[in-house]
C-alpha cells in the first residue's frame, strides 16, 4: 500500500515542533495534515497552511470543536462563540472541515446533552457555510460519555445528522471509538448512503489499555480490525484521507522519527 491517502493528525508527533513535523511527514510520503489549534498557534492560522501546502500536502481538517453542552445558557452561548472562532480559524488556515468533540454536561441527561449540541451545530451552520468548511460530528467510545461527548454511537450522529439535513454536517468515523459497536457496518452504510462519511479516522485499541484518553496503539498492536472498517468505509464509496490519530503518553516519551516511520510502516501493513 502507498501512502497518498495516509493523513497524520498533528497531536500524533505532539512532542515535534510544527515546522520540524512538517519537515519529517513530507519525507516519509505522508499527503494529508489535520491540525490541532495549538500547532498553529506559534506560526498563526494562515502561515500554519500555506507551510503544510508548501510541502505538497494538504490540509485534511481542524480539530477540534464542539462541547456545545452547559447547564448555564450563557456557557452555551459561549460555546457557540468559540465554535464560529474556530470556524474562522479552519478557513484562514485553509481547512475544510472541523471536527466537532461535541461534549456533555453532568448535571443534566445526556438527552438534553444532545438536544443543546444539535441546537449548537444549527446555530453554526451559516458560518460554515459562508467559510466554506463542513462540520463533523465525531461520535466518542461511552466511556467519554461524562463530560466529553453525549454521541457515543454512529448511530446517533447518523441521527443527528439526518435530523439537521445539511450538506455541511456529517460525521467523523474513528476506529478507536466506534470498533466495538455491533451496528458499526450497517451504521457506515447508512453514513455512506446520505453523503455523511466526512473523515475517516484509525488507530488501535492496546490491551490492556492503560489510560482512557492517552494509550492509543499503532494499528495492528491492538483489538481492532482496522482493515476490515476500512473496507466497510470504502464499500460506501468513501475514497478520501485515512487519518492516523494517536494519543499516547507511550509513543510521545520516544524518539519521534522512529515513532513516524512505525506509523508509516503500520500504515502500509495493518490498515
Amino acid at each position: 500500500m502507498n501512502t497518498d491517502r495516509l493523513c497524520i493528525h498533528t497531536i500524533t508527533t505532539k512532542p515535534w515542533p510544527f515546522e520540524k513535523a512538517m519537515d519529517a511527514f513530507a519525507k516519509a510520503g505522508v499527503k494529508g495534515v489535520s491540525v490541532w489549534p495549538e500547532a498553529a498557534q506559534g506560526l498563526g492560522f494562515k502561515a500554519t497552511g500555506e507551510l503544510i501546502r508548501s510541502h505538497k500536502m494538504e490540509v485534511v481538517s481542524y480539530c477540534r470543536g464542539g462541547f456545545f453542552p452547559a447547564l448555564e445558557v450563557n456557557k452555551r452561548r459561549m460555546s457557540i462563540d468559540d465554535n464560529l472562532r474556530l470556524l474562522d480559524e479552519a478557513a484562514e488556515l485553509g481547512a475544510p472541515l472541523l471536527v466537532l468533540v461535541c461534549g456533555a454536561a453532568p448535571g443534566q441527561s445526556l438527552e438534553s446533552s444532545r438536544t443543546q449540541i444539535q441546537a449548537g451545530i444549527e446555530a453554526i451552520i451559516p458560518r460554515a457555510e459562508a467559510n466554506g468548511v463542513k462540520l463533523a460530528i465525531e461520535p466518542l467510545h461511552p466511556m467519554y460519555a461524562d463530560t466529553r461527548s453525549a454521541i457515543n454511537t454512529l448511530r446517533q450522529a447518523n441521527e443527528m445528522a439526518e435530523a439537521i439535513k445539511s450538506s455541511w454536517v456529517g460525521i467523523a468515523v474513528d476506529t478507536y471509538h466506534l470498533w466495538w459497536d455491533p451496528e458499526l457496518e450497517y451504521q457506515i452504510q447508512r453514513c455512506g448512503e446520505n453523503n455523511h462519511l466526512f473523515a475517516f479516522h484509525i488507530c488501535d485499541w492496546r490491551l490492556p489499555t492503560e489510560d482512557m484518553l492517552n494509550d492509543r496503539g499503532l494499528m495492528g498492536e491492538g483489538a481492532i480490525d482496522v482493515p476490515q472498517i476500512r473496507k466497510w468505509v470504502e464499500t460506501t464509496g468513501y475514497d478520501g484521507f485515512i487519518e492516523v490519530e494517536i494519543f499516547s503518553h507511550r509513543y510521545w516519551k520516544m524518539d519521534q522519527q522512529v515513532f513516524l516511520n512505525q506509523i508509516v510502516k503500520a500504515y502500509k501493513k495493518h490498515s
